[in-house]
C-alpha cells in the first residue's frame, strides 16, 4: 500500500470514489461519510458522525433510490477483485454466513427473516473476505462479495421437490458467494475455504464442475464409490473410516486458539491425506447432476490433547491432490487461515456496531450495512500489517502519514519520561510497523506483556479511534503556532 494509505481520507477515496451513484455529489457525500466512519468506526451514528450536518447528510444519502446495498459495495469489490488478479501468491476466499439482529426495531417488521432460534429478526450475511498469501505472510485484501438474505418462512406441506427449487434456499449462499467472486486469471490460484456449512452435494458438484479450487470441512460421512481401500482386508464405504485408517504421512504443530476452561496451546497433530471417489448421491438436496467426484481427504488429529480437552480433528475435502506431507500441510494450513472471518464478523458487530442502525426501512439499512461491512474490511488489513514477517524492520511511515507516527512517538516518550530513567527506552519517531501497532493497541488498552501474544480486534479498535481525536489535537496545535508565527 502506498505511503499514509492508512490515512483515512486516502482509505475513503480509495474504497468508494469510484461509486456509480448517479450524481457527482452522492459520491462525495459518501466518500466524505465513509472517512468519518474510519476514523471513528465505533458507536451509534450519532457518535461517529457528530457534526449534524455529517449526519444528516447521511440519512439524505441513504434516502436515495439509486444509494443501494449493491451500488454502495460495488467500488470496494471491483477493487478487492483488482487486488485479488494482481496478488503473486495464492488467494484464499473465505466464505462463511453471520447472523445481523435487527429486532429491535419493529417497524422493520417483515422485511426481516428469523434467525437464531427463531425468536430475533434480521438478515443472514453470507461474506466472502479475500486473503492473499505470500513471502511476507498473511494479508488481508478486501471483501470480494456479500448477500443479505433474508430467511424466508417454509409453508406447511412444502414438498422436498418444491424446496429444491425455491431460489431462497439458503444452501445457495455458498453458491453465490463464489459467483460473486467470478473465476480466476490464468496463472492464478484462488481457493475457496469454507466450514462445515458448505458441505453439500449441490456446492461440491458447482466447485467440481466449474474447476475452481476448494477445501471444505466435511461435516456429512459420505458414502464412497470404488476401490477406496487400503489392502484387501480393509476396504472402506464411508469417508470418515477411510480417512481415519489413512496411513500418517508426518506429526506437525498446530496453534489452537484459547477456548472454555482450556488456555491457547501448540498441539501435535497428525496428518494423513489420500485420494476418493465420492459416491453420486441419490437423494441430494438442490439442483445436483449425480455426478460422482474424484476428490483428496486430509485428516488432521491432536495426539495427547490436555486432560478434559477433546481432541482436536479436521477431515477436510478438496480438489487438489495432498500426495505428499508438504502438500497435505498446505490445504491444512489454508484452511486455518479461516478464523480470519470470524474477526471480520466480530469488527462488523463490535467494531463498527452494524447492529445498533436502526433505521425503519429496509431500503436505507442495506446499504448503510455495505457501507460498514467495507470499513470493518479496510480496517481488518492494519491488524494484519502488523503480523507481516517485515513488520520489525518496515518503517511505519509506509503505511501512515508522519504525523501518525509522530503523535504515537511522542506519547511513547511521555510515558516513558513519566516512569523514571529505569522505564523502557521510548519508541523513537523511526518506529517499525509492529512497534506502531503495538503502541496503537496500547491506547484502547492493550498491557503488552510477554504472554499477551497479538493485538486483538477491539484494542486495535479502541486504540485507532482515540489516535484519531489525538491527531487532530496535534494538527489544531500546529495550525495555531503556524498562524502565531506568521503574524510575528
Amino acid at each position: 500500500m502506498e505511503a499514509a494509505g492508512f490515512e483515512p481520507s486516502v482509505l475513503a477515496l480509495r474504497h468508494f470514489g469510484a461509486a456509480k451513484l448517479w450524481d457527482r455529489r452522492r459520491t462525495r457525500r459518501l466518500v466524505k461519510t465513509a472517512e468519518l466512519l474510519m476514523a471513528r468506526p465505533d458507536g451509534r451514528l450519532p457518535q461517529k458522525l457528530a457534526d449534524r450536518a455529517d449526519l444528516v447528510g447521511l440519512y439524505r444519502l441513504l434516502d436515495c433510490e439509486r444509494v443501494t446495498h449493491a451500488s454502495v459495495l460495488e467500488p470496494h469489490r471491483r477493487l478487492t477483485h483488482a487486488t485479488m488478479a494482481a496478488h503473486d501468491g495464492v488467494v484464499l476466499v473465505i466464505h462463511d454466513t453471520t447472523e445481523l439482529d435487527f429486532g429491535g426495531v419493529a417497524a422493520l417488521g417483515e422485511e426481516l427473516g428469523q434467525i437464531g432460534n427463531g425468536g430475533c429478526r434480521g438478515y443472514l450475511c453470507h461474506n466472502a473476505l479475500a486473503v492473499g498469501l505470500g513471502e511476507g505472510g498473511r494479508q488481508v485484501l478486501g471483501l470480494v462479495h456479500q448477500v443479505l438474505h433474508r430467511r424466508r418462512v417454509v409453508p406447511a406441506g412444502e414438498t422436498p421437490a418444491q424446496k429444491r427449487a425455491h431460489e431462497g434456499r439458503e444452501s445457495r449462499l455458498w453458491l453465490a458467494g463464489c459467483e460473486g467472486c467470478g473465476p480466476a486469471p490464468d496463472g492464478r490460484l484462488w481457493v475457496d475455504v469454507c466450514d462445515r456449512g458448505a458441505d453439500t452435494v449441490e456446492f461440491i458438484e458447482y466447485q467440481v464442475s466449474r474447476g475452481r479450487h476448494f477445501v471444505i470441512r466435511v461435516a456429512k460421512d459420505r458414502n464412497l464409490e470404488g476401490d477406496d481401500h487400503l489392502g484387501a482386508d480393509r476396504i472402506h464405504h464411508k469417508l470418515r473410516s477411510y480417512a481415519r485408517d489413512l496411513p500418517v504421512l508426518g506429526t506437525r504443530s498446530l496453534e489452537v486458539p484459547a477456548s472454555g476452561r482450556h488456555a491457547a496451546r501448540a498441539a501435535a497433530m497428525t496428518v494423513a491425506a489420500g485420494p476418493l471417489r465420492l459416491r453420486a448421491s441419490r437423494f441430494a438436496r438442490g439442483n445436483c447432476a449425480g455426478m460422482a467426484m474424484d476428490l483428496w481427504v486430509v485428516r488432521v488429529a491432536e495426539v495427547d490433547p490436555p486432560p478434559g480437552a477433546l481432541p482436536l480433528e479436521w477431515v477436510l475435502l478438496s480438489d487438489l491432490p495432498a500426495d505428499t506431507f508438504e502438500r497435505a500441510c498446505q490445504r491444512v494450513d489454508w484452511y486455518g487461515h479461516r478464523p480470519v472471518i470470524e474477526d471480520y464478523h466480530k469488527g462488523q458487530k463490535s467494531g463498527v456496531s452494524v447492529e445498533q442502525s436502526r433505521f425503519i426501512e429496509a431500503s436505507r439499512l442495506r446499504p448503510l450495512v455495505a457501507l460498514l461491512s467495507v470499513v470493518a474490511a479496510v480496517l481488518l488489513t492494519l491488524r494484519d500489517a502488523g503480523r507481516q514477517r517485515d513488520a520489525d524492520v518496515r518503517p511505519a511511515t509506509d503505511l501512515l502519514p508522519e504525523v501518525y507516527v509522530k503523535v504515537m512517538a511522542a506519547r511513547s516518550a511521555k510515558r516513558a519520561r513519566e516512569k523514571g530513567p529505569r522505564a523502557r527506552p521510548p519508541v523513537t519517531k523511526h518506529m517499525s510497523v509492529r512497534e506502531f501497532v503495538v503502541e496503537l493497541a496500547k491506547l484502547g488498552g492493550f498491557m503488552a506483556r510477554k504472554s499477551d501474544g497479538h493485538p486483538g480486534w477491539q484494542t486495535l479498535w479502541r486504540g485507532w479511534a482515540t489516535l484519531q481525536l489525538m491527531v487532530e489535537g496535534a494538527m489544531a496545535i500546529m495550525a495555531i503556532v503556524d498562524e502565531r508565527c506568521v503574524h510575528e
